[in-house]
């Protein structure tokens, strides 16, 4: 009995156990070394890109994404040695993706959108940029979304879906930009006096780059003034600051010369008797 009994221990040693103990320490093995090797190569990636212009965050996004799908190959591989159906396996991974998928249309669009954002670069981290209605800084660029620090000290978080589908106006991204200005004089003012004093006030300012050539001209005779459109160029980061500066001085200028800024007519109109 006891001989029989060795037997089929022996037997089934021989049939499950060895066999599916090998099996399980090669699965585990191809895990491991799989597991180490993916990392190598996801690390030597993101080496090798970050001597490149990409970004830093798209770099560390695909260093991620390449070591997850190495990872999801490594866990197949390992699968496939313990004889599982690896068919069925990508299948449910399949069909789980596409479910996820669905659920997250939101976010995966915010995902796809962040993706081409760090790709193109319309814009970089610092610039002055408008877009989904909102004009700020750029302070960080996300995989879902991006953060804006505004002129009144608000930070404002937007979706890059809804920054990537919208008209994007970077304001940084040129190094020069040209002021436009309009000034109103009455029609009894002296236009040719008008224009020198514009002209003079300009040429003092150093901040104004001598190419292009400002602009001065009357651009419209409207219903009530001559309307001068002014527009010299400056340095992006001087756009501001010489706008407010050459309004003050101009207005001055015009108040000390005689020069009016006509209102807008402005009609009163009377009450109507009340019916006895």
């Amino acid at each position: 009995m006891l001989d029989i009994d060795q037997a089929q221990l022996l037997a089934f040693y021989s049939k499950f156990i060895a066999p599916w103990s090998i099996k399980i320490l090669i699965a585990l093995m191809i895990f491991l070394i799989g597991q180490l090797i993916a990392k190598i190569i996801a690390r030597v990636l993101g080496k090798v890109l970050s001597h490149t212009k990409l970004d830093k965050i798209l770099v560390a996004f695909i260093q991620s994404l390449v070591n997850a799908l190495l990872l999801v190959f490594v866990i197949v591989a390992a699968l496939d040695q313990l004889g599982v159906n690896t068919n069925s396996v990508i299948a449910v991974l399949g069909a789980a993706g596409l479910a996820i998928g669905l659920a997250l249309q939101g976010s995966l669009q915010n995902f796809a959108a962040g993706f081409m954002l760090l790709i193109f670069r319309p814009f970089k981290g610092g610039d002055y940029v408008e877009a989904a209605g909102t004009a700020g800084i750029i302070e960080k660029i996300g995989i879902f979304s991006t953060t804006l620090h505004t002129g009144d000290n608000k930070e404002v978080i937007i979706p890059n879906g809804a920054i990537y589908s919208g008209n994007i106006v970077n304001y940084s991204k040129r190094p020069t930009r040209r002021i436009d200005m309009v000034f109103s004089i009455g029609y009894e003012d002296d236009i040719r006096a008008a224009r020198d004093i514009i002209a003079a006030i300009l040429k003092d300012e150093p901040r104004i780059l001598p190419e292009p050539t400002p602009l001065i001209a009357v651009g419209e005779l409207a219903v009530n003034s001559v309307n001068f459109f002014v527009r010299p160029w400056v340095k992006t980061e001087d756009y501001w600051d010489v706008k407010f500066i050459l309004t003050e001085k101009i207005k001055l200028a015009f108040d000390s010369n005689g020069i009016t800024i006509p209102f807008p007519p402005i009609h009163i109109q009377s009450p109507k008797a009340s019916i006895q």
